[in-house]
């Protein structure tokens, strides 16, 4: 069975997006591969983080893993930091990257420019450490959106250049993007990806919120003004996302949808997809709010995923060190 791996960063609460384009698929998969999923917590502190609120993140994150339908007995979940071999491979491969194309990632230039009182520099070399946390696992797929296509492309360059400077011990990682209609748009402004950190809070649901905040959200988002449901993402942007929701979260085909909505206004149709995924989004809750009132079922789980990758972690971790000739030589 392949492996695969897949890291998400502790920074908020994950969005209908980010269910409908990962963690959904990542409920599909689990029984194809053999599963890591990370809670990347380290990749959290390349900016500047409240340490109370990163825990509680820590947990909720773990908690949404598990209600989206995450189950433990199929795939390791487990916390970055509790593998200290994340940290050490890292460094390592941090020592074969060069500052040239590590201040070529796009999120790099992106995210530091922004910075006003000095640029941190673990956001430059957050991408070996991104590299480290797939390659540690033998990984052969990794599920990416657009924006971290680059930094998988660098984890396959450090994986071929470490196997050809010093011993041929890495898989090198397939890249593997969301597929099509994985994609959630803004319910505000359907032309950019819905996003956590929107400043418009009517432009997101996240994945907590009160199922009749869900229905307010989705029966105010942005439409157009001809009152005809019909899928065009080009010229009717609005109702298309919302076309693509409705398909995602009933199976249905959009054409069904079409047709069941000929004649009708966004009134309705609207109305139908607010029920809907309060439909979806009440039991995900239930079962959210089961682990995180249950903290020593939630911890068992993350203890012995922390197990399982901290073994399968550290026997890459020696291979890495022996190649490159770091500690003693056991006689």
């Amino acid at each position: 069975m392949e492996t695969l791996f897949s890291g998400i960063q502790p920074s908020g609460i994950p969005t209908i997006g980010n269910y409908i384009g990962a963690l959904k698929q990542f409920v599909e998969i689990q029984d194809q591969y053999d599963c890591y999923f990370c809670i990347v917590d380290q990749h959290a502190i390349t900016v500047p983080q409240d340490k109370t609120a990163l825990r509680k993140n820590i947990r909720t994150l773990a908690a949404i893993y598990l209600a989206s339908g995450i189950d433990p007995d199929k795939a390791t979940l487990f916390i970055q930091s509790e593998v200290p071999a994340h940290a050490q491979a890292g460094w390592m491969l941090t020592s074969i990257s060069t500052i040239g194309e590590l201040e070529r990632m796009t999120q790099y230039k992106d995210k530091a420019k922004d910075r006003k009182e000095g640029i941190p520099a673990g956001l430059l070399t957050y991408p070996p450490l991104m590299a480290a946390d797939i390659l540690l696992y033998g990984t052969n797929i990794v599920p990416v959106g657009e924006d971290q296509k680059q930094h998988l492309e660098l984890t396959r360059d450090l994986a071929e250049r470490f196997n050809n400077r010093y011993n041929e011990i890495f898989t090198i990682p397939e890249i593997r993007m969301p597929k099509v209609g994985g994609r959630v748009m803004s319910l505000q402004e359907p032309t950019k990806k819905m996003s956590k950190s929107d400043s418009n809070t009517k432009g997101f649901i996240s994945l907590l919120d009160p199922p009749n905040t869900v229905a307010k959200k989705i029966k105010s988002a942005v439409t157009d003004s001809d009152g005809i449901v019909k899928y065009d993402k080009e010229n009717k942007p609005g109702i298309s996302n919302l076309l693509s929701m409705y398909s995602i979260f009933t199976g249905e085909s959009i054409e069904s949808i079409e047709k069941k909505y000929e004649g009708k206004g966004y009134g309705d149709f609207k109305g139908d997809l607010a029920q809907i995924t309060v439909d979806f989004i009440t039991p995900f809750q239930e079962k959210y709010e089961y682990y995180m009132n249950h903290p020593e079922i939630l911890d068992d789980i993350l203890d012995k995923g922390a197990e399982k990758a901290n073994k399968k972690a550290y026997k890459m971790l020696k291979k890495m060190e022996n190649a490159m000739g770091l500690g003693r030589k056991r006689r």
